[in-house]
């Protein structure tokens, strides 16, 4: 099946307000296991987290990291300001600043300390200005970790991932997740992106039937 792209941003806040509700603990905690297991010395920095939505892994993140400063990026102004509001509720503002920006526009080189990523590549038209700005963005050594859905076979495979993860979601949600799903990279096009990017250093793991993880230390 090939890739069908997607809106590259979710605006509607409807489509937020269902994202911000959706149970999605084990994929967010288990995303900040993951970065645990892979980068077991990293302790203390400023830390990016591009696509952030409505900020669940960046309280997740600085929780864990108490030495950290997390910036958050989303382009969604409706995920920003369901962000900003956890993020209070959370008492982690001095911690956590969400910024309502498109990634490709985010200022600066060798800026944040560590580079992390879920769900938001497969949003993007060019997946390699995506790949091309984390390697602009951290300094070197710096640990990246990014996590996205991973494409299935067919339409017909890709419902059936909906009708077994999110059977109890609102219905804008288990049709965004669908969409999402069909707009998704398979493992070998993530392959060949880090490929031509030079990024070969970064390891592509491929946790469950609808992820892949790509993480390691870019110099």
């Amino acid at each position: 099946m090939g890739r069908i792209p997607e809106p590259e941003l979710m605006d509607d806040p409807k489509q937020a307000e269902a994202y911000a509700r959706a149970d999605f603990e084990a994929e967010n905690q288990g995303f900040i296991e993951r970065f645990k297991e892979y980068f077991p010395e990293f302790s203390q920095g400023t830390v990016l987290d591009l696509g952030c939505g409505p900020g669940d892994i960046p309280i997740r993140f600085a929780k864990f990291y108490q030495a950290c400063q997390v910036i958050g990026i989303d382009a969604s102004a409706p995920m920003i300001q369901l962000g900003e509001q956890a993020v209070k509720e959370a008492g982690l503002s001095d911690r956590i600043t969400l910024r309502c920006e498109r990634y490709e526009e985010v200022a600066g080189a060798r800026i944040a300390d560590a580079v992390i990523s879920n769900s938001l590549l497969h949003h993007l038209p060019n997946p390699l200005q995506f790949w091309q700005k984390i390697r602009q963005l951290v300094r070197p050594g710096a640990p990246v970790l990014v996590m996205d859905l991973l494409r299935p076979d067919s339409p017909e495979a890709a419902q059936a991932i909906v009708d077994q993860y999110a059977a109890n979601e609102q219905d804008i949600l288990r049709r965004d997740f669908y969409n999402s799903l069909l707009a998704a990279f398979t493992e070998d096009e993530i392959g060949s992106q880090l490929a031509r990017m030079n990024l070969t250093r970064l390891l592509i793991d491929i946790p469950d039937d609808r992820h892949w993880v790509v993480g390691g230390l870019i110099y």
